[in-house]
């Protein structure tokens, strides 16, 4: 039922109109009835009416003050002026105001109700019209935050100016400026272990969803996802926020993964915090030096800088007594190269071997440390089914484990094997993801006129999640699943339009929309048209058939 409220301060008219309509019959509830505006707009403001009905000449407050605010507090009221002035400068008065209908005493009531049918018919197609618009929405959200990505790695690379920071981030609806701003990565993945858990993929998920859901109901936070498996949050914030915005997003993280702690592997890195767009490379640089520490950190969760190691200042020299080996542990190592990526390399090689500036005097450390790495680097890939042939002599010399070498060497020999590793396995990734694509394309490409297709039914048919397989399908496709789909359903709706015999709500259910509507809203969307002017455009003879 939609609400109406009605103003005139002649009572026998206001009463004859309250009581001989049936409201209800035709769709209204009579919510209240007023005789000035002053008397009525405290309760407009408390009734919130869909149709508001006033006299235009009334003492106190006359109709075109009453319309004027209300169209200004209620943008979405339509409002109905009745008047025994057929004059033209109140109806242009009421015209500039937005008025719906403008009618002159007598008024019948064939004619108000004429009116109002005309204007619940109006009412219900805007409202049609928005929940099309946010369904739409919904269902290209995904499109936006690929979008989105693709900023914040702009941004965080310094390929943008200031200048074509905000250029960049009003064209995408996000609000940048602030006073100050941080970064924060964070990855939640399945826990590696031999006996697969059947519901760890869809805790994984239902945590992913939960922090997203989080982040968008705060402008505070901007979500990107930066790789695969990790997302980074850029904290805006006001005046002495900084702190609270933080903790904030640090508490939500951990009551979104410590229930299923046993299921996930969880870590987050916490940046510096800067008042300048264009420090933001620097503090990303910073923020993921912080981040590939993860893989050395034992059980520390929640990484900063403060917490990261650093060579104590009085180490002996030439002493191995101060070396943590509990970090040259192979499953450190082997954890990084599982997880990891090729971008982390250089700050894990730094981290890895920070602690031996005076040890690498030891030839027997020096010795130790590369076979350490070299080993659990040939039985990383033995694993996924290289065999040493492939890629052994991509290795440093394996004589220079005969004899000491300082901290750089060291460094250089690590970062030399790990590249190697990585080079093979994102090899060996791209061609899995690849087959995952090919086949996930050949699926939709026979089931997108199914209504109830999704990309959870899409991941389930190649043996991935959802989250899993929404990053790898917008990384290789660089469009993401929706619009991929959206896109051949409409390709699909043009070639039926084209032909002969179909009507639009025909077509609408061919290609996949259950609702002949909200097709024709998505068609006028993407094509920029209606099917019906598309037909005109482009009619032709022949049957089109899939």
């Amino acid at each position: 039922m939609l609400k109406v409220f009605l103003v005139e301060d002649e009572t026998i008219i206001r009463e004859g109109l309250r009581d001989i309509i049936p409201w209800q019959q035709y769709g209204y509830t009579l919510v209240g009835d007023a005789g000035d505006g002053e008397e009525a707009l405290p309760m407009i403001r408390e009734t919130r009416p869909d149709v508001l009905i006033t006299d235009i000449k009334m003492p106190f407050m006359d109709g075109l003050a009453l319309s004027n605010l209300v169209s200004k507090e209620f943008p979405n009221t339509k409002i109905i002026i009745i008047s025994g002035y057929d004059d033209f400068e109140y109806a242009r008065s009421a015209i500039r105001i937005g008025v719906e209908q403008y009618l002159l005493k007598p008024v019948t009531k064939a004619m108000l109700v004429k009116t109002l049918n005309e204007v619940s018919e109006k009412i219900s197609s805007e409202r049609e019209q928005e929940n099309y618009l946010e369904q739409f929405r919904s269902e290209v959200q995904e499109y936006e935050q690929f979008s989105r990505r693709r900023f914040f790695e702009e941004l965080v690379t310094g390929r943008l100016s200031v200048g074509e920071i905000y250029e960049k981030a009003g064209q995408l609806g996000i609000a940048i400026q602030a006073q100050s701003y941080k970064i924060l990565m964070y990855s939640i993945l399945v826990r590696n272990t031999q006996v697969k858990d059947e519901g760890a993929d869809e805790a994984q998920q239902e945590a992913h969803d939960g922090l997203t859901h989080f982040f968008q109901m705060y402008p505070e936070y901007l979500v990107f996802r930066w790789n695969i498996q990790t997302y980074a949050v850029l904290i805006k914030a006001g005046p002495g926020q900084m702190e609270e915005l933080t903790v904030r997003c640090l508490d939500t993280i951990r009551m979104h993964v410590l229930p299923i702690e046993n299921k996930v592997e969880w870590h987050v890195a916490v940046g510096e915090e800067t008042t300048r767009l264009s420090a933001l490379p620097g503090c990303f640089d910073e923020v993921s030096r912080i981040y590939s520490y993860r893989h050395l950190s034992g059980g520390c969760h929640v990484l900063k800088k403060e917490n990261t190691r650093v060579l104590m200042e009085n180490e002996e020299e030439g002493s191995l007594k101060n070396v943590d080996m509990t970090r040259l542990d192979p499953s450190i190592l082997r954890g990084f190269l599982e997880n990891g990526s090729s971008e982390e390399i250089d700050n894990f090689a730094e981290e890895y071997i920070s602690e031996t500036h005076d040890a690498a005097a030891s030839r027997l450390f020096c010795q130790y440390l590369m076979l350490n790495v070299r080993f659990t680097a040939i039985a990383y890939l033995e694993s996924l089914g290289y065999e040493q042939k492939d890629f052994i002599d991509d290795f440093p010399a394996a004589q220079l484990t005969g004899r000491s070498l300082d901290h750089q060497e060291l460094r250089e020999y690590v970062r030399t094997i790990l590249f190697c590793v990585f080079e093979l396995k994102e090899k060996e990734s791209k061609s899995q993801s690849r087959t995952m694509i090919r086949q996930a394309l050949e699926y939709i490409d026979h089931n997108f006129t199914n209504e109830s297709i999704s990309l959870k039914e899409v991941a389930g048919q190649v043996n991935v999640s959802a989250n899993y397989f929404s990053a790898v399908f917008s990384q290789e496709m660089q469009q993401t699943f929706v619009e991929y789909l959206t896109q051949k359903r409409m390709e699909y709706a043009k070639e039926l339009l084209r032909g002969p015999g179909l009507r639009s709500a025909e077509v609408a259910a061919r290609v996949g929309y259950k609702d002949p509507h909200y097709f024709s809203f998505v068609f006028r969307k993407t094509q920029g048209c209606t099917p019906r002017d598309y037909r005109a455009k482009y009619a032709r003879g022949g049957t089109v058939t899939k």
